[in-house]
């Protein structure tokens, strides 16, 4: 599997002052992957992109890209990054804006093209600063790709986009795998990480807690989903053997459970009238959070 390896994270470990954001961390990407990095706020996921695109340097561990220091300039010609700041020029156009990212870099992706991945095509000849907060973000992802990056780094790609655009983009997401490129995904989007990535690395706490498929992450949360209208009070039903959670959704309520057959023997017993039931497998989210809560109580202990 090595001679697929584009980068490298080994042994990292950074710290801010007594703050450790990666603690000893190691991490793989792929060649022709979606990597998503999934991860609560102070989980060091920041941290670790930085160190990949060298804007931070690793105080212990070393990081590789293509082989090579982050920085160097032979790195930065083949990746591209679409990141939550920007010094994008507020006076240019989307198409000049493009045409001055293309300049950087040899062989760069026809302006035109750019436009049409990221859904900019009626929008080439207006100002950037007179965008909206969902166009920038897809001028953002253009600028990502200006180069025709075999590797590219995308912040939270669909903040601030509508339901179409963001499916639109996932699209070209997913397009850009199919020929042969690799994404790293970080995002707070779940439903997106299980929509897009190949692998799924959960950080907590400056390590990699979980990593796999989504359906190996899903695995580790044990049980299944149940959402039903019920009188039943939330609070007896949480109370019940195997409930890990139990949340309100409008009239609904959901839970998981790892029982769920004899968690709705006990529901129809004390609510005959339980109606609009759904039974599905546990989400990435479950699985997210019991990642999360195991590996708090596991350090707590």
């Amino acid at each position: 599997m090595t001679d697929r390896l584009l980068a490298t994270m080994s042994a990292i470990t950074h710290r801010y002052g007594d703050v450790v954001a990666l603690d000893g961390l190691n991490l793989e990407i792929r060649t022709g992957e979606v990597l998503a990095i999934l991860g609560p706020n102070g989980a060091g996921k920041t941290t670790a992109i930085g160190l990949l695109l060298g804007s931070l340097r690793a105080q212990q561990g070393t990081v590789r890209v293509f082989g090579h220091e982050p920085g160097a300039t032979a790195v930065r010609l083949r990746r591209g990054a679409m990141l939550q700041v920007s010094g994008v020029p507020d006076t240019l156009t989307v198409a000049e804006n493009l045409e001055l990212f293309s300049s950087y870099y040899p062989a760069p992706l026809p302006v035109l093209r750019l436009l049409t991945m990221a859904g900019l095509e009626k929008l080439g000849d207006r100002r950037y600063g007179r965008l909206s907060g969902g166009q920038k973000q897809r001028v953002m992802f253009a600028l990502a790709l200006a180069g025709d990056p075999e590797l590219v780094f995308l912040d939270e790609p669909t903040t601030g986009l509508d339901v179409e655009a963001r499916r639109s983009l996932w699209n070209e997401i997913r397009g850009l795998k199919a020929t042969g490129r690799t994404a790293v995904l970080t995002t707070h989007n779940l439903e997106e990480a299980d929509a897009l990535a190949d692998r799924i690395a959960v950080f907590h706490q400056g390590r990699v807690v979980a990593e796999g498929t989504s359906a190996e992450i899903k695995s580790r949360a044990a049980g299944r989903r149940i959402r039903c209208i019920t009188s039943v009070n939330r609070d007896e039903i949480a109370a019940m053997p195997g409930v890990a959670r139990v949340e309100v959704s409008g009239q609904h309520l959901e839970v998981l459970t790892a029982r769920p057959e004899e968690l709705l023997r006990e529901l129809f017993a004390l609510d005959s009238e339980l109606r609009d039931l759904q039974v599905t497998g546990a989400a990435l989210e479950d699985a997210f959070l019991a990642l999360i809560r195991d590996d708090d109580q596991a350090k707590a202990a």
